[in-house]
């Protein structure tokens, strides 16, 4: 089945994701503004921009879930206005917040949500056992929705996405509400499946765009201001380190990053009352998926620790810029800045 949907159809344009001058009013207010660009089978493209961007809403006309006031839409060649059925079986969509049948066993709503998306019968065991372990959802198969965690509910709608073996995937926010162990097991499912499909990721952890997306789409005001290759947009901006915010004991964090080598400095910065950064320098020797898994790993220590954390960003040598810094430029301020278009070729 590589390459293959449920339906035995493969989309025949490499530029799997075409979107053309998307916009949507709500009487007078313009919620997206004449949105263009292009996602190619094997990127991981990150959707990012504030609250209130215009991120969800253009996903959800992406998906077809809402009508656009104008604009177009292409999934694998198909026209999701004109032939949406056959555009949606190309699609894979996780809303931010993904409504589930609670009632129902994870096993069963699966089947069911195979049956829907028309992945035959005879398949459609083999489709829910595979999305399940894809989604790491296997080992509660014959629990009901309603008495899953947040996190693992996530994980079901994230399998639900997964079910038909699209070759396309919108995902809105999927790790939201997981724990780290969650999350990592999400950034490595998401670089297994990149090299065969078109990914679109809206998060606001930015560690998680740098981890697993090969560019990245920033929308301000229902307008994109910034699109282009991670590398490109942060002006070759070289990460030397990690910062960790946190609350918790200052002294028992730095301490338990003694343990690993990989670490050749670590300070603790007070950032208010209730809450400081722990600062994480690497050796120079270290390379960046080492620093991800040690980061992950210390991370976990500090939960164990009864730490409670509130997300990473990287430390970058003084005057360059990494993400965190771009993205903060870019949606700080009220003016929109000239687009980097990139064509969206795959790499």
């Amino acid at each position: 089945m590589r390459g293959f949907n449920a339906f035995g159809k493969r989309a025949t344009d490499r530029r799997v994701i075409d979107v053309s001058g998307l916009t949507k009013h709500y009487g007078t207010y313009v919620a997206v503004d004449d949105v263009s660009f292009r996602v190619a089978r094997g990127e991981v493209v990150g959707f990012l921009g504030p609250n209130g961007a215009g991120k969800s809403t253009t996903l959800r006309m992406l998906a077809g879930y809402l009508g656009a006031t104008r604009g177009r839409v292409t999934l694998g060649g198909y026209d999701i206005a004109d032939e949406a059925m056959l555009a949606k079986q190309q699609l894979g969509y996780m809303p931010e917040s993904a409504a589930l049948y609670t009632e129902m066993r994870v096993a069963e709503y699966l089947r069911f949500r195979a049956s829907l998306k028309g992945v035959s019968k005879r398949d459609r065991e083999t489709f829910v056992i595979r999305a399940m372990m894809r989604a790491h959802v296997h080992d509660v198969r014959e629990v009901r929705i309603g008495e899953l965690s947040k996190g693992y509910r996530q994980r079901v709608a994230l399998a639900d996405a997964l079910v038909a073996d699209p070759p396309i995937l919108v995902l809105d926010e999927p790790t939201a509400g997981m724990d780290p162990n969650q999350i990592r097991d999400v950034r490595d499912l998401l670089r297994e499946l990149s090299p065969e499909k078109a990914i679109i990721l809206s998060t606001h952890i930015l560690g998680e765009v740098d981890a697993v997306c090969t560019r990245v789409i920033v929308l301000v005001k229902g307008r994109i201001v910034a699109e282009g290759p991670i590398a490109e947009l942060t002006r070759g901006a070289r990460t030397v380190g990690t910062g960790i915010r946190f609350r918790g004991r200052h002294d028992l964090a730095k301490a338990i990053t003694m343990a690993f080598d990989e670490i050749a400095k670590a300070a603790v910065i007070e950032r208010g009352d209730d809450e400081a950064m722990l600062c994480l320098y690497w050796r120079s020797d270290v390379p960046g998926d080492r620093a991800v898994a040690v980061t992950e790993a210390l991370m976990e220590r500090l939960i164990a620790a009864k730490m409670k954390l509130r997300g990473t960003v990287d430390l970058a040598e003084r005057g360059a810029q990494d993400l965190d810094a771009i993205f903060a430029s870019l949606t700080r301020n009220d003016g929109l800045v000239p687009v980097a278009k990139d064509e969206g070729k795959a790499p």
